[in-house]
């Protein structure tokens, strides 16, 4: 009968897959975009509300710049996207940033980069489903003021869609991802069509308000406040890598499908981000971070709407539909945004598990071909980090970032060392031709992401950069020591050149506590064994059972000798303990074989009342050196179920020579059962 359990995970999960179906949950490029890239994608809902934020500060007159520190923004994610085509043709294996920088720069390098990936795709589960939770509790109070409980909910949710495979995960996110993009991309089109072609005069609900400064910068103060806004709006880039690390999910050709894949990804998101920007400065958009304090002229209670819903409350005229269908996918699109990190964290651990950095456990797949483990890893964190901070996206924004551009900087010059050994041996013209383009685009964007990383730690280290960075060296910590504990445990594991040495003697002990049908059973089997010596051991702990037993055991007249342990203190495990440690000293060369009888019982309350001694004297067994310990199970009729049950009972009744009421001998029990 399959276990409750087992039905649970079969409604949820599915059924499981052979492992020669692998073949068949690879992805099409279709399919991988909206998998891979639903991060990069929905940044576009929050990036240019990150500039327009932080431009804030200056007045209504630093929004001028808010276009050119987008196309700043523009300019690093191209070369970010060309990058690391020229990655995914090199590295087309899915170990991405990790594996560049290990093969170039060397193991200490590479966990760097696995450390920052693995916070970052923490930290974008979290402000992704944090952020959704939060667009949507703005229209729903309910969701608002239960934001933590929802957040958790939607992680859950995540897990059991991703526990599916990758490719029905894809399935499922891809049709609002491209609805998504869709209603953004006509969104922008159609305002500008109207501003540009049309000459109309569009305004959003915040254009009328005036914005007041919160200090005067001039000078140095005011570059830093471009680059504040330049680092914030950089959260466009985050996700871009997941491509480069899930190359072996893609249908062959892979990396060709991965380049490409990249390509689209890279036009799809500046086109929205840029239009975005673009459209916000021509119809006078203010986002502010304290609207009662920063707007002159808002009414009182104002509630600030998110620069999406105010494009489309623009573009559109206030169409109803129209805004609901973005303000809907808006909020739908940042949930399926920890999709990408869903992806990218259990891939990037099951090779980290291979290289023995992480627990093994993280290299398996699970029944649907998914790396389960990694995906119940990656919820496990970020849904702690959503409890701890309260599923606040703007606290939460502030410790991000910074993995993804440490992992961009390293890898990127690793792909200059790369090609650099390249070009040592090649000969070609056409592909010493193609290698030097490939090291000036690598070139560029190590200069560019590198310039970034320095940037955003200037402006974001003490605003919480530096949680990140204090994570990123715990877990760098934390592989170092499972990589010592691995390579330990293989030196401690591996033979020796000279050969084994054979045992001198076997002497079996049998563990008796009263004289049954499981005691019978492991008498004989140890008897089968044929060890050098057989004693049965029973502890003293009452007096009159213990005289009870030796009676019992004199009267079936066993051919195995039955020693008495006392127990003054009424002890069991200790002096089980004890007799084995003392029968080792005799002789080392010796091995001793200990023979457990045990209950194997089918309800999980039976457990709490069967074995518990057992238990305990074989945890402690297993510490002792030259001791083997042998579990004799004996199936109690609730193991069966009810016909199983019916059919042993008709065929004990049928038995030849029984008529139902002598079932014969415990020994013949023992050997027929």
């Amino acid at each position: 009968m399959t276990p409750p359990t087992s039905l649970i995970k079969r409604l949820l999960v599915g059924r499981p897959f052979r492992s020669d179906r692998l073949q068949h949950t690879l992805l099409p490029k279709r399919i991988a975009l909206p998998v891979f890239a639903s991060d990069p994608l929905s940044s576009v809902a929050y990036a240019p509300g990150e500039i327009l934020l932080t431009l804030s500060a200056g007045g209504a007159a630093a929004y001028v710049y808010a276009p050119w520190v987008a196309l700043v923004i523009v300019v690093v994610l191209m070369t970010v996207v060309f990058s690391y085509r020229q990655n995914v043709h090199a590295y087309p294996s899915g170990g991405g940033d990790y594996e560049v920088a290990t093969v170039n720069h060397g193991r200490p390098f590479g966990l760097v980069v696995a450390s920052a990936l693995l916070v970052d795709y923490v930290l974008t589960v979290a402000v992704s489903v944090s952020s959704g939770v939060n667009n949507l509790g703005s229209a729903v109070a309910f969701v608002g003021e239960h934001r933590v409980l929802f957040a958790l909910g939607v992680v859950v949710v995540l897990v059991a869609m991703n526990l599916r495979g990758l490719r029905e995960s894809g399935m499922a996110f891809a049709i609002p991802t491209y609805l998504f993009v869709g209603a953004i991309l006509f969104m922008v089109l159609f305002g500008l069509f109207r501003i540009l072609v049309l000459g109309q005069d569009l305004h959003t609900p915040s254009s009328g308000f005036g914005l007041r400064p919160e200090h005067v910068f001039i000078g140095f103060p005011f570059v830093f406040l471009l680059v504040r806004a330049f680092s914030s709006g950089s959260a466009a880039l985050t996700g871009v890598e997941a491509i480069a690390n899930g190359v072996p999910a893609f249908k062959p050709p892979k990396s060709r499908n991965a380049a490409t894949t990249l390509l689209i990804l890279g036009c799809l998101a500046i086109s929205m981000f840029f239009g975005i920007t673009l459209l916000a400065r021509l119809t006078g958009l203010k986002y502010v971070d304290d609207p009662a304090r920063q707007l002159v002229g808002a009414p009182h209670g104002y509630v600030q709407k998110t620069v999406t819903v105010q494009l489309a409350e623009a573009a559109f005229s206030s169409f109803a539909p129209a805004v609901f269908l973005v303000t809907a996918l808006t909020a739908l699109i940042l949930f399926l945004a920890a999709n990408t990190a869903f992806n990218g964290f259990p891939m990037l651990g099951s090779i980290l598990a291979q290289d023995r950095y992480l627990p093994r456990q993280l290299h398996t797949r699970g029944d649907r071909l998914a790396y389960s483990n990694g995906i119940l890893f990656l919820a496990v964190f970020a849904g702690g980090l959503i409890a701890a901070f309260r599923a606040s996206e703007t606290r939460l924004v502030q410790l991000y970032i910074v993995g993804v551009f440490v992992s961009f900087t390293v890898s990127q010059s690793g792909m200059l060392r790369h090609w650099n050994r390249l070009l040592r041996t090649e000969r070609d013209p056409m592909a010493r031709r193609r290698m030097y383009r490939s090291r000036a685009i690598n070139g560029f964007g190590a200069f560019m992401t590198g310039f970034v990383l320095i940037l955003v730690l200037a402006t974001k280290f003490t605003h919480g950069a530096w949680i990140s960075i204090a994570a990123m060296a715990v877990i760098y910590l934390l592989m170092l020591g499972i990589r010592r504990h691995y390579d330990k445990v293989a030196r401690e594991l591996a033979p020796p050149d000279e050969r084994a040495v054979l045992p001198a003697r076997n002497h079996a002990v049998v563990l008796v506590s009263q004289l049954h049908l499981p005691t019978l059973r492991a008498v004989q089997y140890a008897r089968a064994t044929r060890p050098d010596t057989l004693t049965a051991v029973t502890v003293n702990v009452d007096d009159a059972d213990t005289r009870r037993l030796q009676t019992e055991w004199d009267e079936r007249d066993l051919p195995v000798p039955l020693t008495v342990i006392d127990s003054p203190y009424r002890e069991i495990t200790r002096p089980i303990i004890s007799y084995v440690q003392n029968m080792r000293r005799t002789s080392p060369r010796d091995v001793v074989t200990v023979f457990i009888p045990e209950y194997v019982v089918g309800k999980w309350w039976e457990h709490l009342l069967h074995n518990q001694s057992a238990l305990r004297i074989k945890a402690r067994l297993l510490f002792e050196p030259g001791v083997m310990v042998t579990s004799v199970p004996w199936q109690l009729v609730s193991t069966e179920n009810r016909e199983d049950a019916r059919r042993v009972r008709r065929g004990v009744a049928r038995r030849p020579g029984g008529d139902g009421d002598d079932p014969g001998s415990a020994d013949d029990l023992v050997l027929r059962r």
